[in-house]
């Protein structure tokens, strides 16, 4: 299993370390790109930006919605791909989108048959245990009344992506009263996860609350 956790997509500080999770040259790696977490942001110039900047890289991309999607389109889909690749956006939306979709299920099968995940904040916050740490900033609002905040633990963590001076206390405090291990990203690391051993990398401290073995 293979995955790229990312706090804001590709910035040059991980960019060698994504490069190197692959099998080969971005050329000829297709990427599948999930806005779908950007439905209901009225800004959407960071999914322009993502966008050209795997362009940039020399990746080929196509984009796929999963309000459109079913599990059976899913899987056959998204063998297609080499690297799916879930953009941000409000984390509760995404997730109801991911369960309603059967993409909960479809990227189980993908990252067996040995493709890559790459989530940027919410496409990062929903593949830990769970993604109460979407609501901790008070910048990502339950709009769809979701309650069930399982994640597609992919990872036995929980993310909180953006981190920087401004939020670090709130983050800390809303950790330690968790349970489960957090990590809290800056926009210049990201979370590198081969089968079940995952490394923070990226410049800067590495902020892990209450690491479990």
């Amino acid at each position: 299993m293979k995955l790229f956790l990312t706090s804001a997509g590709l910035p040059p500080e991980t960019t060698l370390d994504f490069l190197n999770l692959l099998n080969k040259k971005p050329e000829k790696t297709r990427v599948c790109f999930i806005a779908t977490a950007s439905d209901l942001e009225k800004d959407k110039k960071y999914v322009e930006k993502d966008k050209e900047r795997l362009s940039e890289l020399g990746f080929k991309v196509t984009e796929l919605d999963l309000k459109q999607e079913n599990e059976k389109s899913l899987n056959n889909k998204l063998g297609k791909f080499d690297v799916i690749f879930v953009e941000g956006g409000n984390t509760f939306y995404l997730l109801k989108c991911v369960r309603e979709s059967g993409f909960d299920e479809a990227i189980r099968l993908f990252l067996d048959k040995g493709g890559i995940y790459v989530g940027v904040s919410a496409g990062s916050i929903i593949a830990g245990l769970n993604i109460e740490s979407a609501g901790w900033k008070h910048a990502d609002r339950n709009i769809v009344k979701l309650k069930n905040l399982v994640g597609l633990k992919l990872v036995p963590l929980v993310i909180s992506p953006h981190t920087d001076d401004s939020n670090i206390d709130a983050i800390e405090k809303c950790a330690k009263r968790a349970s489960y291990t957090t990590v809290a990203l800056t926009d210049k690391q990201a979370i590198l996860v081969k089968n079940k051993a995952w490394q923070i990398v990226g410049p800067g401290e590495k902020i892990i609350f209450n690491l479990r073995d």
